[in-house]
Parts: C-alpha cells; structure tokens; sequence
C-alpha cells in the first residue's frame, strides 16, 4: 500500500517555534523532528499543551517555525497548499450549502468543470457512506457525518497529505470507533499519507503505523513507536495482548510528561506506593 503511493513524504528538522508573551519569550516546540514516509499513518500524541497542535498546523502552513525547516516532498512549506488537506475538531462546513457543494467548493475555486467537479464529489461521498445526503445541509446531518463531510472535502482536490487534528474529539465513543474505521477505509483506497494529532491512545494505535509521543513543554519528539499490528484492523484488534502491550507503553510515557507538566515535583512511583484513592479509585490509575 505505501510503497505505490510516491508523493506524500513530509519532513520536519530540529523545529523550534517560540512566542512573545508579556513575561517574554514562550518555547512551545523544541528541536522536533519527524518524519511521516509516503502513503504511511502516522499519529502525534501527548500531553495537554505538549505542542501537538503546534507541530501540525506547521506542517499544514499556519505557523512558520523560529528555527528548523517543514518539506513536503522536498519542498519547503511557506504557507497552507493544496498539496496538504486540513480537517480540524471544529465542524468546518458552509451552513448555506449542500453536502455536495460543501465537497465541491475546493474544486469551483481551481477552475474545475461543474461535470468533473459533481462526478468527484459523489465518488468520494459514495466511499464515506453518504451518497443519500449530498443534497442535504449540514443542519440536517449528524456529528460524525458533519466530520466525514469535512475529511471528504479536505480529500476533494487531491492532496498529497492529510493533516487531522483530533477530529473525532466531539464525537461519542460509538460514533468515533465507526469514523475511526470510514478513515482507514479512506485512507488505504486514495494510499494518502496522513499526520493525525489526538489524545486518545486507543485511537493512535488502531489507526496508526508509526506513534510519535510528544514531551510536556517546550515539546519535543520524547519516543517514536511502531504499531506492528496487521492490516485490516477491526475493534477486536484492541483485546489483543499486542495491542494492550503498546497502550500500556505509551501511556506509560504519556503519565511521565504529564506528571512533569504538573510541576515535576510528583513522583509516578511515590503516588502508586501511596494508593491514594480518590472516589473510590486508585490516583495512579487516573493520571
């Protein structure tokens, strides 16, 4: 699958973006580098406030770096492209038009014919289930099927990179198991490469060929994690002992940084000696 897909490699080298507050300069990202291969998945997590979103909306061309470079295929980014689909938490859709015009809005604004600009459109809202909604408004539509309208639309014209950032956060457990699973479906027919940012460790896993873990701030890459979990995935995968064996590893990591953001002076092992329990359930097991 990622061997035949050729375009799609972004690149990111000792990355550093800092701002201006009023008590001075703010490192949010600190010389991160990441690499997602063509036609590959690969996932972003971390802490709260770690730099996930940061690193993404980078890549994607909102945010220049303070120091490092972002490439797709080689090329730097200076700006958001449509070689790159962007598809956020945030239901995104024109209020005023159809499902199918929301699809097609991308391609109107490149020229393309009204004929080719309709045949794309159905071909993709037919992959994600929704070929029965195309003339309906997004009022209409339910949560889950808002965000499969919004990543159809980011697919429209053609990207070479798939860039989400925690766009299943909104959506209830059910609901965001069955947009996990229309993704991957998405995402193995059109071979894209795809950087996806979420909290959730479940959600890296099943989706995911490689994890990148995320330090507490100034974030930087603390792990890089591979997922050797066979293809096609389905919700039974997460019983395996496989799976259960890289949750437990990566939270383990995720509880490190987050107890280091709390302030660095609480001690993971310290707080499981002690068995706090709060409501009846142990503290280690809740941070």
């Amino acid at each position: 699958m990622s061997a035949s897909a050729k375009k799609g490699l972004i690149e990111v080298s000792d990355f550093c973006l800092s701002y201006e507050t009023l008590d001075g300069a703010m490192s949010a990202v600190e010389d991160a580098d990441l690499l997602v291969r063509p036609g590959e998945f690969v996932s972003i997590i971390g802490p709260s406030g770690c730099g996930k979103s940061t690193l993404l909306n980078a890549v994607a061309g909102f945010l220049k770096p303070t120091r490092g470079t972002v490439t797709v295929d080689g090329e730097a980014v200076k700006g958001p492209g449509a070689d790159r689909g962007m598809v956020f938490q945030q239901y995104s859709l024109f209020p005023w038009k159809t499902v199918r015009e929301n699809v097609e809005f991308g391609l109107k604004m490149r020229g393309v014919s009204a004929d080719e600009r309709k045949r794309s459109a159905r071909t993709l809202l037919g992959l994600a289930g929704l070929s029965q909604f195309e003339d309906q408004y997004p009022d209409r539509l339910s949560g889950g099927m808002k965000q499969r309208v919004g990543i159809v639309r980011a697919l429209a014209t053609g990207p070479r990179v798939l860039l989400l950032d925690e766009p299943f956060g909104a959506l209830d457990a059910q609901t965001r198991q069955i947009m996990q699973q229309i993704l991957t479906n998405l995402w193995e027919r059109l071979e894209i490469s795809v950087l996806f940012v979420t909290h959730d460790i479940d959600e890296a896993i099943f989706l995911s060929d490689r994890i990148y873990v995320m330090t507490a701030r100034p974030g930087s890459i603390k792990a890089e994690v591979t997922v050797p979990l066979p293809r096609p995935r389905d919700s039974t995968l997460q019983l395996s002992p496989e799976f259960l064996g890289l949750r437990a590893e990566l939270g383990a990591l995720i509880r490190e940084e987050s107890l280091k953001a709390m302030g660095g002076e609480l001690n993971a092992d310290a707080l499981k000696g002690l068995a706090i329990n709060l409501n009846g359930a142990n503290l280690s097991d809740v941070i």
